[in-house]
This record gives structure tokens, sequence and C-alpha cells, in this order.
């Protein structure tokens, strides 16, 4: 009888490790469309951040592990006045940036935002540039963080078009965590083989369940968990620069790979997959197509497979708010990822588990004409029993063709549609919406509106002459690309 012996061959990396980091390291980004749609996105971003200062649960969270620590050379945190080694400070501005649920957003096969890169990207320059500013060498401009921004954009984005890791319970944050630990990397000076090293690490680190994002136990983390993504991020490219081997199979070694580990069954619905079917999918070659299409959260702050169906609630609101005593049912008709991911009955018990409530969120709207984030809070809840009233009268029912325009390439809609009921018999019509406000399509519709609500944020923490001296700068496609990221930073210092 003879034993099984593992052949100890090393293998190559693997070609989706390969194809991240030769893109990282040769692509030029100069589109003028993605580094105008990275400039709204930079601002959008931390006005979200801002905005998110104003609740202590996020607050709690920030700062140095001991208190009191000093570092030179830290990367700020804006907003605030801390200085922090960037692993943390990654951490701090990943987390601002998520709390609220209010920046951009990418929906395919997997969805998430990749906007939570921002926290590791600007973290690690902030840092790098006054380095380099005090060894005298020519700091980093602002025109590497944005070109950063539209490489994990991609690199998120397009791992996301046809790999559904929440099919397996795995969090969106893993490709926060991939996609800053690739440009992290790059903005320290990482050559070819250290970039390999540092993904690999990335893929093979512990991933994150969805637990916390579902009912019964949706809850805060998910607005800290692309904190902790991107964070983790800066700190394997750091690790993988101090010169740690890499990882080479880390996706497709037999038996201790993601793909067999992590990536091989399907949620309890489907099927076994066919083995070429447990395999990261790249369906297109990276350029700049996710930053050209990411969709904003202009209008509301609410998970966004709910944008359009509490911009038809906002429309229907004249017509239902003093018939609200007389509503018998309620039918929302929506796309399938939408009814898995955000469609709850029961009790609601925290602010995070209302904002990812299809049904709350269309029925705060509805009653009182706009959604903003301190309506998901316990006290106004609590104040509004009718909020809940109106849930229970909620029937959700999936539009086939909403979801396969979801998931066409060509159209990438977000559809829902309302139509409300009444006790004696009649009804209003049934308002429909694709297209949420932040969608490419509605560019053009959709940038002045951001400007004001980057404008509406800044003014949150900042004197009207910092908020106008900020503004201008973010107005100035040249201006702000040739500023040195530790100069934009000092803007943001409290």
């Amino acid at each position: 009888m003879s034993a099984t012996v593992e052949a100890n061959v090393r293998p190559d990396y693997d070609d989706a490790l390969q194809a991240i980091a030769d893109y990282v390291l040769s692509y030029r980004v100069d589109g003028e469309e993605a580094l105008a749609t990275a400039r709204h996105c930079l601002m959008d971003t931390l006005g979200c951040g801002l905005l998110a200062l104003r609740f202590p649960e996020c607050t709690k969270h920030l700062g140095p592990l001991v208190e009191g620590t000093i570092v030179p050379h830290g990367a700020r945190v804006p907003g605030t006045a801390f200085r922090l080694d960037p692993v943390k400070a990654a951490w701090d501005i990943g987390a601002m940036v998520r709390w609220l649920d209010y920046n951009d957003t990418w929906l395919a096969a997997e969805w998430g935002h990749p906007s939570d890169n921002l926290g590791g990207i600007l973290a690690v320059a902030d840092h790098l540039g006054q380095v380099r500013r005090a060894r005298g060498e020519s700091p980093l401009a602002m025109r590497e963080v944005l070109e950063a921004m539209v490489m994990a954009h991609e690199i998120q984005g397009v791992l996301a078009l046809e790999n559904a890791f929440n099919r397996v319970g795995l969090d969106h944050v893993v490709l926060v965590k991939v996609a800053t630990t690739a440009v992290a990397a790059k903005l320290m000076g990482a050559d070819r083989e250290q970039l390999l090293s540092a993904l690999s690490h990335a893929w093979v680190d512990g991933q994150s369940l969805r637990t916390y994002r579902h009912a019964p136990n949706a809850g805060s983390r998910k607005s800290w968990a692309a904190g902790d993504a991107t964070s983790r991020g800066v700190r394997l490219a750091d690790i993988a620069l101090r010169g740690e081997m890499g990882i080479p199979g880390a996706l497709s070694a037999p038996q201790w790979g993601f793909h067999d580990v992590a990536f091989s069954h399907t949620s309890r619905d489907l099927a076994l997959k066919p083995e070429g079917e447990r395999r990261l999918r790249l369906s297109r070659p990276f350029g700049s197509y996710v930053m050209e299409n990411v969709l904003f959260k202009i209008a509301f702050p609410a998970e966004f497979h709910a944008q359009t169906a509490c911009e038809a609630a906002v429309r229907l609101h004249p017509e239902v708010k003093d018939r609200l005593g007389e509503v018998e049912r309620i039918v929302l008709s929506t796309q399938e990822s939408a009814i898995r991911i955000i469609s709850k009955e029961g009790e609601l018990a925290n602010p995070a588990d209302r904002d990812h409530c299809l049904q709350y969120m269309v029925a705060v709207p509805l009653a009182f004409g706009e959604l903003a984030a301190e309506h998901y809070e316990d006290d106004f809840h609590a104040a509004h029993p009718r909020i809940d009233a109106l849930r229970a009268k909620m029937e959700v029912i999936e539009d086939p063709r909403y979801s396969r325009d979801y998931l066409d390439p060509g159209k990438r809609s977000i559809a829902n549609a309302i139509q409300v009921f009444f006790a004696d018999g009649t009804s209003t019509e049934k308002v429909e919406v694709e297209y949420p406000l932040g969608h490419r399509r509605r560019r053009d519709e959709g940038i002045p509106l951001l400007e004001a609500k980057f404008r509406r944020h800044l003014a949150t923490r900042f004197p009207p002459a910092r908020c106008e001296r900020i503004q201008a700068l973010c107005r100035d496609p040249q201006g702000l690309a040739q500023t040195p990221v530790d100069h934009f930073v000092d803007l943001f210092v409290i």
C-alpha cells in the first residue's frame, strides 16, 4: 500500500493575482470621465464621513488605540484632530465614510461600495506625502490619490461582476481588502513580487461573514466592516513591503486555497457548482469602467437597492400623506437582489437594521416626504408607530424584468415600483423609477445635487470660509490634481 504524497512544486502566482498586479503597476489613468468622476467621488466620500461625525456611535470608535500616542508624520483623520499611524487612520476614515450608508455603490453579482477604499488610500498618501516632504523630496499629489481611487474601484467592481461572494456567505468587504492592498502597495512603491505577495495574503486572510448584514443579526458592525477591511489592506501591503514571502497558490491550491475553502459552496437553495465554476472569473479587462459607471447616493442615505423605491415613495407622498389611516395595502415591485438582502418583516432592532429594510425605507418617505439619517435612530422610530403600521401592509414581489435589467451590462438599472391601495377601493397610480438619481444615465441631473450635498456636509464641520476654500479647490480639476496630498488634508483638520 502506497501513501499519497503531496507534490511540493511551488506554482506560479494565480492568474487573477497577476492580472491585478499588472494592472496596478502598468495602467495609466488618463480618461477625463474617470478622473472627473473620481473627483466627485472624493468630494462625496469625504462629505459622508464628515456627516457621520455627528453620530456618537461612530465617533466612539475613532482615535488612537493608546490615548496620547504621538505619531510623527501620522495620517490625519478628516474632520478631527487625530494624527494616527496609517493602519488605524485607514480604519477610522473607512468607518466614517461608510457609517451612514450614504457613499457610492456598485451593483452586480456582488455589490459593495468602492469608495470605502479611500480610507486606505488617503491614509497612506497623507503619511507618505509628509515623509517625503520631511526628506526634501517631492510629496505625493492628489492626482495620485484620484488614480488610486480609479484603480481600487476597478479591482473591486470587476471582481464583483460575476463573482457572488454573498452566495457563499462572505461579505463584500473582502473586495475592499483586496483592492486596498493592491493600490496601497503601489503607493508605497512595491515592485511586482511585493505586490503579488501582498495580494496573496489578502486572499488567504480570514474573510468576514455576512451575518451582521442580515436579519435577525443585522447590526452596526456593517458600518465599520469596510473600515476594518481597508485598514487590513494597508497592513498587508506593509507586511509585503518588509519582504514577507507570498503564497502563489492562494486562490487555486487544491483543498487549501480560497477557491476550495471559501468559494466552492453555494447557498442552500442551489446545487454544488461544477468544478470549473469554483473559480474567480474576470469577465472584462481592468481599465476605468467601474469608476465611470459607479452609482452615487445623492438623495437618500439608504441601501442602494432601495434608492428608486425611496424616490417613488417621495413622489407618492403628497397623495398619501393625508390618507395614511386609510391604506389597505402597499405593493412594492422590485429586483431579486433587493428581496434577498433588504426585505424584512418583524421588529427592527437598531438603526443598522432599519437602514437595510426595504419596507422601512419606503414607509418613512411615504409618510414624511423625505428620508434622512436621523430617521433610522431609535428615538424617531419609537415616536412614530405609523412607520411599522405601514410596513405591515406592504407586499414585496419580484418583477422579473427588473431582475434581468439589473444584471444587464448595458442597463444596470435598479428599478422599483410602488402602488398604494386604500380601503375604499381606490388606489394611487403605480409609480416606477428604473434608474436612481446617482446613475450614470442621470449624471447631468445628479452632479449639481451631489455638489450641493457636499456643501451641506462640509458645513456640519467647518466654518463658511473653510467650506468655500475646500469647495473652490474641489471644483478646480487641475488645481486639485496638482495639490500635495498633505496640503489637501490640512484643509480638513480641526
